[in-house]
């Protein structure tokens, strides 16, 4: 039986996420709506892939039956690295926003295993689920109302999930800080905000799309097998440290 990881969302975390799992021995799968993206990194990496939206229903049944194919039936690990960063002050906020913000981040999360636990719990060993919040959701910042209310959510989910699945499936969440990732580049173009930003953190540096992906390939991995219901920060030290100042 091939040991197949159905990855959400290419590029930073996802793709560097991929690219250890591949080093370990997994076949991934990719699924994204950036075909030409997709098809780039699925090339490095001998993935295959579904194209497709998160926010379009029909494409959890779609990306696992086109998993499963690809690994005899079952699956080894579920990677769901979809977000969002919608920073707005309240008063901007509309419910289009915060209703976004939580269908991409909480309900594709729940979609995503809803569509694959059959599968998962058919590996043969435990499977296992990795999950994305963020920093933001234990330390409350200024304009993150909405993604911390929907990354708050995931880390619920998390927890349901581990409870419920167990012993057959794993069910972890990585709460990372700002992280040099595509999606972050409005954050992360200016050298000056990242300077900023950089000094919030006790380590002095944002993270980098493999600092996350060393946590998600080692919970994807056996070497995790004890590891349940946990929400783990990578965030440079941003959730319990201080900097000096």
């Amino acid at each position: 039986m091939t040991k197949t990881v159905l990855i959400y969302g290419g590029g930073g975390i996802g793709a560097a996420t991929a690219k250890l799992l591949k080093t370990q021995g997994y076949h991934i799968h990719y699924v994204g709506r950036d075909a030409a993206r997709l098809d780039i990194e699925a090339r490095e990496v001998g993935a295959s892939v579904t194209i497709g939206d998160v926010l379009d229903e029909t494409v959890f049944a779609r990306a696992t039956a086109d998993a499963v194919s690809q690994s005899g039936g079952a699956l080894a690990g579920l990677v769901y690295a979809v977000g969002t960063i919608n920073l707005k002050p309240l008063a901007r906020l509309t419910e289009t926003d915060f209703l976004n913000d939580f269908r991409v981040n909480a309900l594709g999360a729940v979609k995503s295993v809803q569509a694959a636990q059959s599968a998962l719990k058919a590996f043969e060993g435990t499977a296992s689920v990795v999950l994305f919040s963020t920093v933001a959701v234990a330390q409350g910042f200024t304009a993150h109302s909405s993604i911390a209310m929907a990354k708050g959510a995931v880390e619920g989910l998390t927890l349901s999930l581990a409870t419920e699945l167990a012993p057959r499936v794993r069910v972890n969440a990585i709460a990372p800080s700002l992280t040099k990732t595509p999606l972050a580049h409005a954050l992360t173009g200016s050298e000056q905000m990242v300077t900023a930003i950089a000094a919030m953190h006790a380590l002095g540096r944002l993270g980098e799309p493999e600092d996350i992906a060393n946590l998600a390939a080692f919970l994807i991995s056996p070497q995790s097998n004890w590891m349940t219901g946990q929400i783990i920060g990578v965030d440079g030290g941003r959730s319990s440290l201080r900097v000096k100042g």
